[in-house]
């Protein structure tokens, strides 16, 4: 891979179940990420995904492109639309730079990968991902 390559995109079904437990793992309580009712009090159709679980979701798209020695060094991300259960969320991500041996080859390198994430109601995440990747990395598939 070299910059300006398109990584894979992956669909990601957005479920409840998803939702609340990518919550409960980061150890978000706020009411609107489990409880629908507490959701739409607050002027939401229903409970939606928290920037945790969309960072956490991020990340692993990139390291599985990149392979399991691929390590994660910045990720910066802006949420949009929300992910609300029900819906499939596409990521697809770009090679935006690489520096390192000069070969312009992915392998051995610091890569950063511009993300995008879009549901059926808009983009819901946009960003940047610095991913380090060793000399044996052969890269993965999401």
């Amino acid at each position: 891979m070299r910059a300006g390559d398109e990584l894979p995109p992956l669909e990601i079904a957005i479920t409840r179940t998803l939702i609340v437990a990518g919550a409960i793992a980061s150890r978000d309580f706020q009411d609107v990420h489990h409880d629908a009712e507490s959701a739409r009090a607050k002027g939401s159709p229903d409970i939606f995904m928290n920037i945790l679980t969309t960072n956490g979701l991020v990340g692993r798209y990139v390291t599985d492109c990149f392979g399991p020695d691929a390590v994660l060094r910045k990720l910066a991300i802006r949420l949009g639309a929300p992910n609300y259960p029900g819906d499939t969320m596409v990521l697809t991500g770009r090679i935006e730079d690489v520096d390192g041996d000069g070969d312009g080859d992915v392998e051995g390198d610091t890569v950063v990968v511009r993300v995008l994430g879009a549901n059926g109601i808009g983009r819901h995440v946009s960003g940047t991902v610095t991913v380090s990747v060793p000399p044996s990395a052969s890269g993965g598939t999401p």
